[in-house]
This record gives C-alpha cells, structure tokens and sequence, in this order.
C-alpha cells in the first residue's frame, strides 16, 4: 500500500507562512493534483513530501510509514520535474535505468525494467539514442520512464508538461494519464494549468494562501467551487459572478426568479458561461454585449451585467453584435450562491 498521509504540515520561511498546517489524505493509486495560482504553496508542499525542503511542523506518511525525517532515496518515490533533468552524455537505454542502477540492481533486473518502462511510454526506438536528437515531447517521455522504471511507491511530478508546447501538452496529458493508470502508482502532480488538473487527476485540491481551499473531483471543482476564488481560478472562461438580493427566499432576475439558500439578503450569484440560454431582453436578465468573439466551436460574449464583467458561451451560428443587448436564462441546477462578505459557498447543493 502506497497511500499518502499530509498531517498538519507547516512551513515558513522567515516571517513568510508558506504552507498553513496543511492536511491532505491520497489513496494507494490515486492520481492528486495540487492546483493553484504561483506562491500559493503547491511546489513547496511537494518538496516536502519528496524530502527536499525541511518542514516547520506536522508529518508526511506514505504507506502508513512516517518519513518525515528520512532522505528522499529512503521514501520509496521518484520525481519528475518540469525542465526534464535528463542526462545528455547517457542513451536514453542508460538514462532510464539511472535509477536503478544506482541500487545496484542487477542487469538483468535493469534490463527488464527499463525494456518495460519504455514500451509503456512508446521510447523503445530511441533507447540507443542521445538526448540532443530528441524532441521535448521524447524527452520528457524518457524522465518519465526513468521515474516509473525503479516501480517507485509514489510518483510526484512538478509542472512535467510546462514546458512542451500546445500541441504536445495535450499529446502528452492524454498518454501520461493512460500509462499512469496501467502502472497504478499514487501520484501528487502539481501545476498552475487548471486544463491539466481537471483531465489528469482523480482528485483536485485546489491551493490558495498557503491552505488547501477545496478537495474534490474534477467536476465537482468546476461545478460546484467552494468559494469565488475557486470558481474564478478554475475553467476557461471562469465563472461569473453578479450581485444579487435575497427577499422572501428567492432571487429575481429579469423574467426568471431562482430559488435562495436564505430568506433574505446580500448574495453572489455564480454560474457559468455555457449553463444560459439567450433569450429575449425583455423576457430574462439583460446583458450588455461589449465583445463577441466566434471561436470555432462556440460564440465568446463579453458584457456587463450591472458592474459586472460577464463572460458567456453561446451556439457558434449565433447572431450576437457588440453593442446589442440580449437576455441570459441561466439552468438553476447549475448556479452557486456565494456568501457576499467571505466569498465562500453558502449552499453547494443550491
């Protein structure tokens, strides 16, 4: 069992709390993304776990062993990093088996190994190969496959695809999730790229300030954020988010009236961009088109909503001009209410 405890684990640096007694639980094989925006602490609590950054307090266990205090090579874990860190004087065939080679394993155990770990990361023609006749896709497919050759207990891995382009990061997003689901290792991924974190993990804690502001599935995090930030750090476009006012246990907008998690007072309304129809102005909530941008696959509108800087996705044969006015009925299955002075969700089920 490979499971992963993080129980109470502080850290400052100086007068600078980087991580707040942050706490997380990961199943043996499940797949955690660490989210979050820069210096919210996702790298440094990684570190941590890896045994390459001292903590203030708490404790890291893996496998029901604490480990707080053992060396990185005494944890049972292989890392991959985000500038892929492989040799250039060594083959690929020698990059991979690095590792175990210096457990000393021998040969045969190398060979078979490294013969394996390559098959699953599809690298086998290029073993006799040198890293400068490699592409960055290829590359980072050897770090990889040198991580999961030594059949480490838990694989952490700190923004791997950061650095390949576009297109490659979606080639490689789509095979790394494959090959870790047939390999069956515990992996912490951290990144900034919430695109990333929503197909790769099985869960999302997403990181803000140093604390873990939300743990949950993918779709979970996007349709059901904790708080404003989380709706707004997470999906493209974020989510949108408008002033309104409980009366009588429900909110009134344009033509629809939606049902309220309180009786009466200061709310936020989040909902996102896809979950409205167009309707009408007259007959739903009036929305003032400043931008209209076609993107193939849908309509992008900009507007305002009041004071609020709204983003919607509308059908891409829509006819929608800047300066026109148009009515949003939003799905109330899919909107959040959020406390108006915290930020945080008042009623996830609303």
């Amino acid at each position: 069992m490979a499971g992963i405890v993080i129980d109470r684990i502080a850290k400052s640096f100086g007068a600078v709390s980087a991580l707040k007694e942050v706490s997380l639980e990961i199943a043996d094989g499940e797949f955690v993304a660490l989210l979050g925006p820069s210096g919210c602490g996702k790298t440094t609590l990684l570190r941590i776990m890896a045994g390459l950054e001292t903590r203030s307090s708490g404790r890291v266990l893996i496998g029901g062993r604490d480990v707080s205090d053992l060396k990185p090579y005494e944890r049972g874990l292989a890392m991959v990093f985000q500038n892929y860190a492989v040799f250039p004087h060594m083959t690929v065939y020698d990059n991979v088996g690095f590792g175990l080679t210096m457990q000393k394993k021998p040969k045969d155990v190398i060979d078979r190994q490294v013969k394996k770990a390559a098959a699953l990361l599809h690298i086998e023609p290029y073993l006799e190969r040198y890293p400068a006749k490699l592409s960055g896709g290829q590359r980072q497919r050897v770090a990889v496959a040198r991580a999961l050759a030594v059949e480490p207990a838990v694989l952490l891995m700190d923004e791997p695809l950061s650095n390949l382009d576009a297109l490659l990061r979606l080639e490689m997003r789509a095979e790394l999730k494959s090959v870790l689901r047939e390999a069956g290792t515990t992996t912490v991924y951290v990144t900034h790229d919430q695109t990333e974190a929503m197909g790769l993990a099985d869960r999302i804690a997403v990181m803000h300030g140093g604390k873990i502001v939300q743990i949950a599935p993918p779709t979970e995090v996007y349709s059901r954020p904790a708080s404003m930030f989380v709706g707004g750090f997470v999906g493209s476009p974020p989510m949108n988010f408008i002033p309104v006012e409980a009366r009588a246990g429900s909110v009134a907008l344009g033509g629809q009236t939606l049902a309220a998690p309180r009786a009466s007072g200061a709310l936020t309304l989040g909902f996102r961009g896809e979950d409205v129809t167009l309707a009408p102005p007259g007959e739903a909530m009036p929305f003032t088109v400043r931008v209209a941008e076609p993107m193939g696959s849908h309509l992008l509108l900009t507007g305002r909503i009041g004071d609020a800087v709204v983003r919607v996705v509308a059908p891409p044969a829509s006819i929608v001009k800047a300066g026109e006015t148009v009515g949003l009925r939003l799905d109330p299955d899919r909107i959040v209410f959020m406390d108006a002075a915290t930020g945080a969700a008042t009623d996830l089920a609303a």
